[in-house]
């Protein structure tokens, strides 16, 4: 495992790549919740993770949706939208005016709304949004509505 100095410089030298999580209930809502940690620190954020070294894309998905979701979900249980460049001006230790850049793989999928979900460690609180609110609240990323629009 490396420490922190050493995966600042990973970040600076590198895109990561992660999965996000773009999950919409029966009636349409989307799920996101209220980022704690750098970047888009105190946005609200579809859910999602990145991949980890020698980590298969269905493993991290299966692992990503337990440990944001408490669910043991499957690639069977999502569709691909596509890939995205995810773009920040900081990084997770808001060091050395270092970027982060993260090549995302999106993925759709349905939940029930009355699953009971608990934020992790990463979000303050989860909500679910009808899509016109999320598009017009100046608090949701932009990342996050571009999966949208």
């Amino acid at each position: 495992m490396i420490n922190d100095e050493q995966f600042l410089k990973v970040i600076d030298a590198t895109p990561l790549v992660s999965i996000d999580l773009i999950i919409e209930n029966s009636i349409g809502e989307i799920l996101l919740g209220k980022r704690l940690n750098r970047p888009a620190q105190d946005y609200w954020f579809v859910l999602g993770g990145r991949i980890r070294k020698n980590e298969k894309i269905a493993d991290a998905f299966t692992r990503i949706s337990k440990s944001e979701l408490s669910l043991k979900l499957s690639l069977d249980d999502a569709q691909l939208l596509g890939a995205y460049n995810h773009i920040y001006d900081d990084n997770y230790l808001d060091k050395d005016n270092i970027n982060t850049h993260y090549v995302v793989l999106g993925y759709k999928l349905k939940l029930n709304k009355n699953l009971k979900i608990q934020p992790d460690d990463q979000h303050s609180e989860l909500k679910w949004w009808p899509l016109p609110e999320l598009m017009d609240n100046a608090d949701v990323h932009p990342n996050t509505k571009a999966y949208f629009g």
